[in-house]
């Protein structure tokens, strides 16, 4: 086994992005820091699958942009295949823009957007569209381009035919396609998938899923799954990271996470998914969460889940938790909380 398959192809260590908001009102109006992702940090192997859960505005989709410098982040450091990426941007007429080293790596990272409708230019045909990302970076021919175009909608499920088409002539499922074939056009090796499934049917998501699932497997893809649907991101992913109010509080391997979930804020999430097993529904423990989520302007001290936590103690009022390693029934993953100890007999304690 080669030292490159033993490193992560992405490292992510402290990201924090903030924006700047005013608050007040007429003359006493001040800027303050929207913290949406402070301090997150992890890492994903190559052909492995990250999922990226929680609630909205939790700052998943933002610490995907962030990780593809489509967002410039605050502090921390992202380190792909061994590059860092943070220290690739340059000055430009006294504002930030990517050097052209990051240019070139953005070539192997790639985003799926979460809406289809607004991710396709409605006044650019199918072939077009998938295209753009060859007319940038690949020196080819029209002809080669066409020919590209029509294995990457052959790759994706679609019948090339129908790349003189535009996105309105599409469904919800079909335009999804055309991104993911958009996304693969100049082979990468790590895509952000920012929530793919969200906007599609029921009966599509299946389907968009299983798509992500086979080309991860014949491309060798890296995938950030971010997403808010446990069911699915434990379908495709290897691994899920669990985020609360810009903070990461959990990472476990993903059927470990959904049978042992040790966070409180985890145990939420999966106690609010339904069984479709009345007996077992009547059955199950059900952790109940109060409150609304905190403001990022002004998240609370200590833990920032204590608001809601229906087991907080003082330590958890006014000490950070870290997020520190603990096994489990051989399973490693990171907790992010003053309760959880060493495994007992109840493993429903924390």
């Amino acid at each position: 086994m080669s030292d490159e398959s033993l490193r992560p192809l992405l490292e992510v260590t402290d990201l924090a992005v903030s924006f700047p908001v005013r608050v007040g009102g007429g003359i006493w109006r001040k800027k303050r820091p929207l913290r949406a992702v402070d301090g997150v940090s992890f890492s994903i192997m190559p052909g492995e699958t990250l999922g990226l859960v929680g609630e909205s505005g939790c700052g998943k989709s933002t610490t995907g942009r962030a990780v593809l410098q489509l967002q410039r982040p605050t502090r921390g450091q992202v380190r792909f295949d061994g590059v860092e990426l943070t220290a690739l941007w340059r000055k430009r007429f006294g504002a930030r823009v990517w050097s052209e080293r990051l240019r070139q790596l953005r070539q192997q990272m790639q985003m799926i957007f979460q809406d289809p409708y607004a991710s396709l230019n409605p006044r650019m045909t199918v072939e077009d569209i998938v295209s753009e990302p060859l007319r940038t970076f690949a020196r080819l021919s029209a002809a080669e381009r066409s020919r590209a175009v029509a294995e990457l909608l052959v790759q994706v499920g679609l019948d090339p035919r129908f790349r003189r088409r535009y996105p309105h002539e599409f469904s919800g499922g079909q335009r999804q396609r055309i991104g993911i074939a958009r996304a693969l056009a100049l082979r990468p090796r790590f895509i952000v998938c920012d929530e793919p499934i969200s906007a599609l049917d029921v009966s599509i998501q299946a389907q968009i899923l299983n798509l992500l699932a086979e080309l991860r497997r014949s491309l060798g893809l890296t995938y950030l799954f971010i997403a808010h649907d446990l069911a699915a991101v434990r379908y495709v992913s290897d691994r899920i990271a669990v985020m609360y109010l810009g903070k990461i509080v959990e990472i476990a391997p993903s059927t470990a996470l959904c049978d042992n979930p040790l966070h409180p804020y985890t145990r939420a999430l999966i106690a609010a998914v339904p069984v479709p097993n009345p007996q077992i529904e009547r059955a199950r423990k059900h952790v109940v969460v109060t409150g609304d989520l905190p403001s990022p302007l002004s998240p609370p001290s200590g833990c920032r889940f204590h608001t809601r936590c229906p087991i907080a103690i003082d330590r958890c009022r006014r000490e950070e938790p870290a997020l520190l390693p603990l096994t489990i029934a051989g399973s490693e993953r990171l907790v992010a909380c003053h309760l959880v100890r060493e495994p007992r007999a109840d493993t429903n304690s924390p």
